[in-house]
């Protein structure tokens, strides 16, 4: 079975099809999915879900490209956080690709979100692109890892280096690979996947962007995630039942979910 670790299903363009959805992920063998918060007026959408299927799990945060929307504090997510299928804080980190100028709001958000996970002890979902120094800085400072007394979580959609990998994973953290690995241009993200080890390896689809290949340019969904798995598996030499164990054993450990 395939676990998708990350995914926005609340989105209106796939919340308008969740029948053919949730029958996509049947098929696959997709058990689960992490439905994932991007801002906090969104976040009802996001709960309501997770609390219609069981096999449906969400998290809360605000994600870093969200400039013009309520500001967190530590003590709201904490809140929010406190349900049973509210498994994570995040989706949080830093991206400096898309915006410009002062962006000291995006590292302040950041801490109060390692604040909640220390205080809630979920897990974190961190976002980071084109930011990666300041983002391993921050999760040191913040004591967001394990080896901090922190709860740690994971790196999602990941396409940084492998000594970036390596940094979180000394953390703690767990490295999600996304449908951009098995685009044919992303060669150098293909090694990192070869050399992080499964123990510490997430799959996800970011749904609904980044369709995996053979999907590519086509809307995502968390069904897709099993071709993600396929590719790693064909990329690390095991068997894609391995793939799938492992990654579905680390999800339920580092969410602290009891596996079914």
């Amino acid at each position: 079975m395939f676990i998708d670790s990350h995914c926005h299903i609340n989105f209106p363009e796939l919340a308008a099809r969740m029948p053919e959805i949730m029958a996509k992920m049947a098929e696959n063998k997709v058990t689960h999915a992490l439905c994932v918060s991007v801002d906090l007026p969104d976040f009802p959408q996001v709960l309501a879900l997770a609390e219609q299927y069981p096999h449906i799990y969400a998290s809360v945060g605000v994600h870093p490209d969200y400039e013009d929307t309520p500001e967190p504090t530590v003590q709201q997510l904490a809140e929010l956080a406190d349900h049973p299928k509210i498994v994570a804080i995040g989706e949080t980190g830093l991206d400096y690709y898309r915006l410009e100028g002062d962006l000291e709001w995006q590292r302040e958000r950041f801490r109060t979100h390692i604040r909640a996970s220390r205080e809630t002890r979920k897990p974190l979902i961190i976002h980071t692109r084109a930011a990666s120094a300041d983002t391993i800085r921050i999760m040191r400072e913040e004591g967001a890892g394990t080896d901090q007394g922190g709860v740690a979580g994971v790196m999602h959609c990941f396409t940084e280096s492998l000594e970036v990998a390596q940094a979180a994973m000394a953390q703690g953290f767990y490295i999600s690979f996304s449908g951009i690995v098995t685009f044919k241009s992303a060669k150098e993200l293909q090694e990192v996947a070869r050399a992080v080890p499964l123990e510490r390896m997430l799959i996800e689809t970011d749904s609904p962007y980044l369709a995996p290949v053979p999907y590519r340019g086509r809307m995502n969904e968390p069904g897709y995630v099993a071709h993600v798995a396929e590719f790693i598996a064909t990329l690390k030499g095991v068997s894609l039942r391995d793939v799938a164990q492992q990654t579905t054993d680390n999800f339920f450990t580092l969410f602290q979910t009891a596996k079914p």
